[in-house]
């Protein structure tokens, strides 16, 4: 067994509900205290002195300095898997250009697509890498990758399968989803509902030989797919045993219902949906997870966070990262400025990517520093843990442990 301290604060996250609004009073705070790890696992938190008493003979490995403990972050909802960017974009958005005409110039999803398509294996997963490395610098431990940037068998199969030699190369959790139908591609010669019926029979069972993933996202909206379709859709991809997660109401409202009457495991963006749909989805198991690297990419309003949590919902924060409306990347300044514009208490915040964004990828096992649990924790050279959200991404990690090993 080794012991890790001692911090000055470990924020444990224990006891914390699951859904709905959390206060900072609600929140374990453990001064001076040490975490007990055997085999991955963390086998007790407490205070570090104590924790050395009991156990005589531990390795120790001291903590020097003034440090806090959080719990890894999840990052459930990214797209950065892909070549080429869109910077080009940016600027034609922020000069007044319309998602309709920035695409008919060549941009929007197509031109990541085609990027991507043109990309060799070891460019998508050389810069994939990259990206995780960032992503774990910045505490994040447990990251959800998703396709959708290949949109036919071939492109589809090989992202998922560099997703895959990604995780082969890298220490964190990356879960893999299979967003195939992101937006029927332009070289596809048929509707929507027959790209969709090539998704079920051509691409999935694919996937689903190959192991390469266990989760399948959908974008409802008008520029992609609709409503109906996309109910029949994912119910079919329910048959063939695959979880589900939905973009729902990112410009238009009632894709979250869908999500909730099929089960889904999540419903990500929600920056357009109505009052009577968050109480819809404040009755479910359905996380609503905000994106507000999204609504900070294109100008949009911010996922109503607040009422979510008010109602009684189940809460997590992603970052979106992706090369069009999303390109920042960082979790944890994206989550601490729609702290700021949704009244997010510091507690609910810290739940919304850690155990929260967990439960959103269908994970129980992290996100808490309790006996038990994967021993993912993230440290940060300060007194005071509010520092984190305070500095809004500028504190930087100092520390990440992953399975109770430095990395």
């Amino acid at each position: 067994m080794k012991l890790i301290g001692p911090f000055k604060q470990i924020v444990t996250l224990a006891n914390l509900p699951l859904r709905g609004k959390l206060s900072d009073e609600q929140l374990e705070i453990i001064i001076d205290g040490g975490i007990l790890i055997e085999n991955n696992t963390i086998q007790k938190v407490g205070n570090f002195i104590a924790l050395q008493s009991e156990n005589p003979g531990l390795e120790i490995e001291t903590i020097e300095g003034e440090q806090i403990v959080l719990p890894a972050f999840v990052d459930s909802h990214t797209h950065i898997c892909f070549g080429g960017n869109r910077a080009n974009d940016f600027a034609m958005r922020n000069a007044g250009k319309t998602y309709l005409e920035i695409a008919e110039s060549g941009g929007g999803i197509w031109s990541s697509v085609q990027h991507t398509r043109n990309a060799s294996e070891e460019e998508l997963l050389s810069t994939l890498l990259q990206r995780i490395d960032f992503l774990i610098s910045l505490g994040i431990t447990t990251i959800e990758v998703k396709s959708g940037y290949g949109l036919d068998v071939e492109n589809e199969l090989k992202m998922l399968r560099i997703i895959k030699k990604a995780q082969e190369k890298t220490k964190a959790t990356l879960v893999p989803t299979c967003l195939s139908a992101h937006l029927k591609p332009r070289d596809f010669e048929g509707s929507n509902q027959e790209y969709l019926e090539y998704i079920i029979t051509e691409i999935l069972p694919k996937v689903k030989e190959e192991k390469l993933a266990g989760r399948v996202d959908i974008f409802i909206e008008k520029s992609a797919f609709q409503p109906e379709e996309s109910k029949a859709f994912l119910l079919k991809t329910k048959d063939l045993g695959f979880e589900i997660t939905v973009h729902a109401d990112q410009f238009t409202p009632g894709s979250s219902r869908i999500a909730v009457e099929v089960g889904a495991q999540s419903a990500d963006h929600l920056e357009a949906t109505i009052d009577e749909d968050i109480e819809f989805l404040a009755q479910s198991n359905t996380v609503a997870t905000a994106l507000p690297g999204a609504s900070l990419g294109l100008g949009e309003k911010f996922t109503p966070a607040r009422k979510l949590l008010d109602a009684g919902a189940i809460l997590a924060i992603a970052s979106d990262w992706n090369p069009g409306s999303a390109p920042m990347g960082n979790l944890i300044t994206q989550a601490s400025i729609l702290a700021t514009f949704q009244k997010l208490s510091t507690a609910e915040v810290i739940a919304g990517i850690t155990f929260r964004s967990a439960y959103a990828l269908g994970l129980t096992d992290r996100g808490r520093l309790e006996n038990g649990l994967k021993a993912d924790f993230v440290t940060f050279k300060t007194d005071n843990f509010q520092n984190v959200l305070y500095n809004q991404g500028s504190l930087t990690a100092e520390n990440i442990y992953i399975d109770g090993n430095k990395v």
